[in-house]
């Protein structure tokens, strides 16, 4: 079988395994207030050149996203984000579970406009009712989106300039911003989005680490307590240094550098062999999500040799599938891939 189903179904990065194994016997202490926790936030702070910055870890995506969401919004507030973003269409309702709602936009290759962002908060103020509404109380976006785009600079501006004028925090969740980093078409650095955005985090279990996921509060804007809110989340680990120790690793060196890299460069192999052979892409995507419309009658012979994710439904006849590739992907199974397309 070939596996692109995700960019997440390896296991870890060996140099990451290894440095877990060199500091294996080592006694730590626990809650991420080991060496190498604290040495990988300092990492992450010179590299986001946000020296005053509050890192924390947690155990994954889907609880950052709930816990950071449920500690920044007030109990009448609610998210805004895209119709397609990750919290509104693919957590299960894990935000809705804490008590607050998802208002969504609509959305254009999975991004939203600061146009339409004012045009929600505006409408939602001109509203005499206002006060028996949920409260737009923060901002959601994805860098990369859930369809494999990428923000510019200046959407990115725009989207944070209408935030800063509405008293909204910006959250970036970045469960694929190290492959967005690595893509030749981002134009966005780690200090532009800290400058930009109030709140993002920095995946690592789609970039080669076990589990773990780096959220930095760029302007000493962290709830109160906030380690105590991770906790009652679910989402501390007891053993800290899991995080630390391997974002410590990945941040050494640049390895979170070459993780990326490898998951763009294999995209783009499979991405011009599958232009060559006339496959139709269902977008644009230039990073390591490619989303393809193919025939229903097809896709069950697929099946037997390469596992894939379903996305959506094209047409009666017609299913968007993606293809994504990861850290650990070779170019000897994109080919194969290619070879049995």
């Amino acid at each position: 079988m070939l596996y692109f189903e995700n960019d997440y179904s390896e296991g870890a990065h060996p140099k990451l395994l290894q440095r877990l194994m060199d500091t294996n016997m080592e006694h730590l202490s626990g809650y991420g207030f080991d060496t190498y926790t604290l040495s990988a936030k300092e990492k992450i702070r010179e590299l986001c050149g946000c020296p005053e910055a509050d890192v924390y870890f947690l155990a994954g995506g889907t609880q950052t996203n709930q816990t950071v969401i449920d500690s920044v919004l007030k109990s009448y507030e609610g998210v805004i984000a895209a119709s397609t973003g990750h919290v509104s269409a693919h957590e299960a309702g894990a935000i809705e579970f804490t008590g607050h709602k998802v208002l969504t936009l609509p959305q254009k290759d999975g991004k939203i406009t600061a146009e339409d962002l004012k045009d929600l908060i505006d409408t939602f103020y001109g509203d005499e009712s206002h006060e028996h509404m949920v409260f737009p109380g923060m901002v959601y976006i994805s860098h990369p989106t859930e369809y494999g785009t990428l923000y510019t600079k200046k959407e990115l501006e725009a989207i944070a300039q209408v935030c800063k004028s509405s008293n909204l925090p910006l959250y970036m969740d970045g469960a694929r911003l190290i492959t967005a980093l690595a893509c030749p078409e981002n134009e966005l650095t780690l200090t532009d989005i800290a400058e930009l955005c109030d709140i993002f985090y920095i995946g690592g279990t789609k970039a080669g680490a076990l589990c773990g996921e780096a959220v930095v509060f760029t302007h000493k804007n962290a709830p109160a307590h906030f380690l105590t809110l991770i906790k009652q989340h679910g989402a501390l680990l007891a053993k800290g240094r899991l995080c630390g120790v391997q974002f410590d690793t990945l941040f050494t060196g640049d390895l979170y550098k070459e993780t990326g890299k490898n998951a763009i460069e294999t995209a783009s192999l499979l991405r011009e062999g599958l232009k060559a052979k006339g496959y139709t892409f269902y977008n644009d995507s230039p990073t390591n999500q490619l989303f393809l419309v193919m025939e229903d009658t097809l896709l069950e012979k697929l099946k037997e040799k390469v596992v894939f994710s379903f996305w959506e439904k094209a047409d009666a006849a017609h299913t968007v599938i993606r293809f994504a590739t990861s850290w650990a992907t070779s170019k000897q199974e994109v080919e194969a891939l290619l070879s049995l397309l």
